[in-house]
C-alpha cells in the first residue's frame, strides 16, 4: 500500500470537491466530483455514495479506481482498490454523517454506501517536469 505524507492529506481535507475515476469492464472511462470524502488512514480513504448511478455499477464490476484532487500548481492522484459497505458500524457511522450535512445545508441527504479506497500508489499531476511522476 502506498501512503499519503502530511501535505497530501491537507490538501485533501482543503479542497472542496476531488474527481472520483472509474471505468467499466470493457474500459469505458467515467468521472464524477465527490464531496463527501475523509481520510481513515495513510493509505485509506472513505467517500459517502448519495448520487451514484455510472460509478457505482463500474465500482462493483471494476473496484479499481483514481481518485484527483489538486489546488492551484499543487496535485495528486491516487490509484487503488474500493470496497464497497452497505452495513456495519462504519456505513452506520457514514449514513449518519451525511444525513447531519444535509441538514446543515438545508438539503436531505441520505448516504447508500461507504465506499472505502485502499491507495495502492500515488503520483503527482502538479504541472513541471515532474508531472505524472509515481511519488509511492
Amino acid at each position: 500500500m502506498a501512503q499519503m505524507t502530511e501535505r497530501m492529506k491537507d490538501l485533501f481535507k482543503k479542497v472542496p470537491a476531488v474527481i472520483l475515476s472509474t471505468a467499466t469492464v470493457d474500459g469505458t472511462p467515467n468521472s464524477v466530483p465527490v464531496g463527501s470524502k475523509k481520510i481513515i488512514d495513510d493509505e485509506t480513504l472513505l467517500f459517502s455514495d448519495q448520487f451514484f448511478n455510472k460509478t457505482l455499477a463500474n465500482m462493483k464490476a471494476n473496484p479499481k479506481v483514481a481518485v484527483t484532487f489538486w489546488e492551484k500548481q499543487e496535485g495528486y492522484q491516487l490509484k487503488g482498490t474500493v470496497t464497497i459497505e452497505v452495513t456495519g458500524q462504519r456505513y452506520e457511522d457514514t449514513a449518519r454523517w451525511i444525513e447531519d450535512l444535509g441538514n446543515k445545508i438545508g438539503f436531505p441527504l441520505k448516504s447508500k454506501g461507504a465506499i472505502i479506497l485502499r491507495i495502492e500508489e500515488i503520483y503527482g499531476v502538479s504541472p513541471g517536469p515532474g508531472a505524472g511522476k509515481q511519488l509511492a
